[in-house]
């Protein structure tokens, strides 16, 4: 009886903090568009440079929110090999089965650019890091491959999800080749980043309110080794290269998922 209680006392206090933690997300989100963006934009810079400085306030940004959610109790988190990552000109790719995959990755990453659904541009809690990130639309996918390959080749990094969305539980990965051709376009130093959430939580099929009841979530973030391109890059025609590369990042992410969720059990 005082075992079950205490499950449900820790099951309602983190609840309550994930509805806490999101909701001080979104305000947050929105504190930044109308008051710390704008005095950025008027700095003096380069557009590069005043990307810079609105990647750097969202790296910071999402470094606190993922230690308010440690620090509240609603998740633990692990990181292995950071120190292969925040490298100009990296390209990293990364599997994707939570809502919080991208925020965990930029606050580990100080400098980096993403890909974003077009949608995400109405939305008030992020536009403002989008807009002053420089962060990248998916609304027209050959403008799309054509500006994350010029942001790569100027020394930029970026963070790509090859899947394009979240994860269904219990399904097989369905990589889209934007990934790849954005990889061999560069020609960028591509690093492979695989993420677990045990127990499972906030995947595609479930809304941020279905959290595990006996215990908080654990992420944690395995970082490979790069990618070597050049056998694919000598593949002709370009196409056939792009769909090679593409199952060998289906592949391996594949088999990387099956290794740490047997270890995270």
């Amino acid at each position: 009886m005082g075992k079950n209680l205490a499950y449900k006392l820790n099951y309602v206090w983190r609840l309550f903090g994930t509805a806490v933690s999101f909701t001080t997300f979104g305000v947050g989100g929105f504190l930044l568009w109308v008051l710390v963006f704008p005095v950025l934009s008027i700095l003096p810079g380069s557009r590069r440079e005043k990307i810079k400085r609105g990647q750097h306030v969202v790296h910071y940004g999402f470094f606190a929110f993922i230690g308010l959610m440690h620090r509240i109790g609603i998740m633990t988190y692990e990181i292995v090999g950071l120190e292969k990552l925040n490298r100009p000109g990296q390209l990293i790719l990364a599997n994707h089965p939570t809502l919080v995959d991208i925020v965990f990755l930029i606050s580990r990453v100080r400098e980096a650019s993403c890909i974003v659904k077009a949608s995400l541009w109405r939305n008030p809690a992020m536009r403002g890091p989008i807009l002053n990130a420089g962060y990248i639309s998916n609304g027209d996918p050959e403008q799309m491959i054509e500006e994350c390959v010029d942001w790569l080749q100027a020394g930029g990094s970026m963070i790509i999800f090859p899947e394009g969305t979240r994860s269904v539980p219990g399904k097989p990965y369905r990589f889209q080749r934007g990934a790849a051709a954005i990889a061999l376009q560069a020609g960028a130093v591509v690093t492979p980043v695989t993420l677990s959430c045990y127990p499972s939580t906030l995947t595609k099929a479930e809304p941020w309110y279905s959290i595990p009841y006996r215990r908080r979530f654990h992420l944690a973030m395995h970082v490979g080794e790069d990618i070597p391109l050049a056998e694919f890059q000598r593949i002709e025609p370009k196409s056939i290269a792009v769909r090679r590369l593409n199952r060998f990042l289906q592949d391996y992410f594949t088999q990387q998922r099956d290794i740490y969720q047997y270890h995270g059990k």
